[in-house]
C-alpha cells in the first residue's frame, strides 16, 4: 500500500515539475533531483502532501564541478518516507531563494550554510554569523579553504608558553 502511494507521489512530481528526477535509493527514502527554479514549488507541493517537517538543509561542495549541492530533508508524521530534495547551484556567486516562507525553521540552516559555505539565500533577512567572529577569509567549509595555512597564520602568532620541564 505505502509503496503504491510513494510511486504515485513520484509520478505527480515528475509530471508537474519538468527537469526533475525522482529515485528510491532505499526503502522509505525518496530523492528528488531538480533545478533551482523548481525548489520552492516542489517544497510547497510536498508540504501540501503532508510532508510538513523540514529536518535539515545541508550543503556539499563539488569543487571539481564548480557547484554546490543543497539538500533539503523533509518528512511527515503520517509516513515513514524520508524525502531529500537536491538542487545544484554554481559556486561563483552562489545564490538561491530562501525557503523560510514555506518552512520557518529553515532560518538557522540557511544562516549556517551562508556562514560556512558562502551561499546567499535571497530573501532571508537574518544571515548574520552564528559561529565565526570577524571572519575575513573564504568560508571555512569550502574545499578550497586552506586549513593548514589558516592554522599557521592564526596560531603561529600566539606566543609559546614554556612548561617547567622546558625551563630547566
Amino acid at each position: 500500500m505505502k509503496m503504491r502511494m510513494n510511486k504515485e507521489l513520484k509520478r505527480k512530481i515528475e509530471e508537474i515539475y519538468k527537469d526533475t528526477r525522482v529515485e528510491f535509493p532505499e526503502r522509505n527514502r525518496m530523492v528528488v533531483k531538480t533545478k533551482k527554479e523548481n525548489l520552492l514549488p516542489i517544497l510547497e507541493f510536498l508540504k501540501s502532501e503532508e510532508f510538513r517537517q523540514l529536518k535539515a538543509i545541508s550543503c556539499v561542495d563539488w569543487i571539481e564541478e564548480g557547484e554546490f549541492e543543497l539538500i533539503y530533508q523533509v518528512t511527515s508524521l503520517n509516513s515513514p518516507l524520508h524525502i531529500m530534495v537536491k538542487v545544484r547551484i554554481g559556486r561563483e556567486n552562489a545564490q538561491i531563494e530562501t525557503i523560510i516562507k514555506i518552512f520557518e525553521n529553515a532560518q538557522v540552516y540557511e544562516r549556517e550554510i551562508h556562514e560556512l559555505f558562502g551561499v546567499k539565500f535571497r530573501g532571508n533577512p537574518g544571515l548574520s554569523p552564528l559561529f565565526l567572529e570577524n571572519w575575513q577569509s573564504i568560508p571555512p567549509f569550502r574545499k578550497d579553504f586552506d586549513t593548514r595555512e589558516y592554522v599557521k597564520e592564526v596560531f603561529d602568532k600566539i606566543p609559546r608558553v614554556e612548561s617547567e620541564n622546558e625551563k630547566s
